[in-house]
């Protein structure tokens, strides 16, 4: 049986792994225009979709907080490519549905991903520290 714990790692799981593959799709429409853009999206995409496997194997806190950390800099780099005159390409990017659709399910993720470590620390009892 499923429970609403377990739909939460899979929630997360397939969010991520939706926006990897959003990314490895991204790969193709870059490799002819720029090589730096298919790399960088062919590894994004490749960290996202390993991501799948320690939020369903629920590797604990620590995986889970790499996972938003890469995933709050792969949206910030997003944005920044966004405005005009940014550092990283001097120019504003377009906005594309593609683009939309995988930063809301990296949005999602990290929702998610954020329920779940707060449902874990709120689950686990306090340790008791004995007098000595």
């Amino acid at each position: 049986m499923i429970t609403n714990r377990k739909l939460l790692y899979y929630g997360a799981a397939a969010c991520t792994g939706i926006a990897g593959i959003l990314h490895l799709i991204l790969v193709s429409n870059a490799i002819n225009s720029n090589i730096n853009n298919a790399i960088f999206f062919l590894v994004a995409g490749i960290a996202q979709l390993f991501w799948v496997l320690p939020m369903i194997k629920r590797w604990g806190r620590i995986w889970y907080a790499i996972g938003i950390t890469g995933t709050v800099i792969l949206i910030g780099i997003w944005v920044i490519t966004r405005i005009p005159d940014n550092p990283i390409t001097s120019r504003g990017g377009p906005v594309s549905e593609m683009a939309i659709a995988t930063e809301v399910f990296q949005i999602a993720y990290i929702v998610i991903t954020a329920v779940i470590i707060a449902k874990e620390r709120v689950g686990k009892p306090k340790m008791i520290k004995e007098k000595t």
